[in-house]
């Protein structure tokens, strides 16, 4: 972030502690999580367990397609900025993921995000 206030003592940099943006505590506690998956794909939830590469997530998506970012690390920290061109399926309660490769936080401005864009189907509702 470059709004940091940066001040350096004695050779140690210190931030200001009201420049720092501080996620809301109700965001917090959901540990939001995407999961990339060795064949099964791409998920965002909640991370419930993870043990070796076996991961539950509740309340989550599969990411089938997105489009707005250029990488899911893009896709975790800032969101996506076409919402309309994404592919996330119905929300899911609960998904065991047995094939984990790769697990990344996700930011409140990227849960947003996420959460924001439609249900895509392809039955005729």
């Amino acid at each position: 972030m470059s709004d940091l206030k940066v001040i350096t003592l004695d050779g140690i940099e210190y931030i200001r502690k009201d420049s720092i943006q501080k996620e809301s505590k109700e965001f917090k506690d959901l540990n939001y999580v995407i999961v990339r998956g060795d064949r099964s794909g791409v998920f965002a939830g909640e991370l419930c367990s993870k043990k070796d590469r076996e991961v539950e997530l509740k309340n989550c998506r599969r990411l089938w397609y997105w489009d707005g970012a250029s990488s899911l690390s893009e896709l975790a920290e800032k969101g996506t900025s076409k919402p309309n061109d994404c592919k996330f399926p119905v929300e899911m309660r609960l998904v065991r993921i047995l094939d984990a490769i790769e697990i990344i936080v996700v930011s409140e401005t990227a849960y947003k995000s996420i959460k924001s864009v439609a249900n895509w189907s392809q039955h005729d509702e």
